[in-house]
């Protein structure tokens, strides 16, 4: 029998009216929703459930609010008793997985990703900062690129490392236009550029790392019960000072998402679970592996399909 991984979206899954099909229907999801409330002090849920859209994108909103349906939509599958052998998520996502894992309660990780996104949107003054995603290139071919446009003087590093031939690079306005100028010269099929509100998982994000530290450092971190995938280094983590510190170094380190689908495959995980909205990951999996079974869980309809397949598997 294969195994099975979760794993949880992060930043641009979200959208209006998430999760609440589930929290009408589950009073362990709809209880997460009111946990998120009294954390962070303000009607997150409200924001989630109704918009408008523009407040519920900005960074410190979106964040909590994927972080908090992820979870609504985890505790709707609880009494399911379906258990992953790992757990992963795409940056933000990270976080998630920390809680499915039992590394970090939801309510510290919801307080802990509303401060990242605050931070994240402090770190660079709104404009300054640029993303564009390269499709059609090889890592190596594109890290060259991007360490010389930053050794002439406008920082651009390599961001998020999806899947074959779909790279994110991220830095200054500057740095992004000039490394996507030379990788089209240079034979990438296309460049796409990202409607974000910062640099993220660049070097133009460590002043956000630094006070990310010490918001962690306040919270209590627990050994993971479930190996969680660190987007740092797309390895196993599970303990508890391990996995703080990776989530420091992950703010401005590129997300190592195709490495970690391939190191998941090769512990022999066959079942690939999205718990959130949207199918992003799934859809990457199946870039890296076509034939692996992904299955997307964001309403009560999919959990229902998805119960099904898995007593399957």
């Amino acid at each position: 029998m294969g195994k099975i991984a979760f794993l949880f979206p992060g930043q641009g899954s979200q959208q209006v009216g998430m999760g609440q099909d589930l929290a009408e229907k589950n009073e362990s999801s709809e209880a997460v929703f009111k946990k998120a409330d009294e954390r962070l002090g303000y009607a997150l849920s409200d924001i989630i459930k109704n918009g408008p859209e523009d407040k519920l994108t900005r960074t410190e909103n979106t964040q909590p609010a994927l972080l908090t349906t992820s979870v609504a939509i985890l505790e709707a599958m609880g009494k399911h008793d379906i258990k992953p052998d790992y757990t992963a998520g795409h940056s933000l996502g990270e976080y998630t997985a920390l809680v499915a894992s039992g590394a970090l309660s939801f309510e510290d990780a919801v307080y802990a990703v509303r401060k990242r996104g605050m931070f994240m949107e402090e770190a660079v003054p709104a404009g300054k900062g640029a993303m564009a995603a390269i499709l059609g290139m090889e890592v190596d071919a594109l890290q060259t690129i991007t360490n010389r446009v930053t050794e002439e003087g406008d920082s651009v590093q390599l961001a998020n490392l999806n899947c074959p031939g779909q790279i994110v690079i991220s830095g200054t306005k500057e740095g992004v236009e000039k490394a996507s100028e030379i990788a089209k010269e240079e034979g990438a099929k296309r460049v796409i550029p990202l409607q974000v509100s910062g640099p993220f998982h660049s070097e133009l994000m460590k002043p956000a790392a630094e006070k990310m530290g010490d918001v962690l450092d306040e919270l209590t971190f627990s050994d993971a019960a479930i190996p969680v995938i660190a987007n740092v280094t797309a390895k196993p983590v599970t303990d508890a000072e391990d996995i703080k510190s990776k989530l420091i170094d992950q703010i401005y380190s590129p997300v190592r998402w195709e490495e970690t689908v391939r190191y998941l495959l090769d512990e022999g995980v066959d079942t690939f679970v999205e718990i959130g909205p949207g199918k992003v990951l799934t859809g990457l999996v199946k870039k890296v592996h076509r034939r692996a079974t992904t299955i997307s869980i964001s309403d009560s309809e999919s959990l229902e399909a998805a119960v099904e397949k898995l007593k399957e598997v």
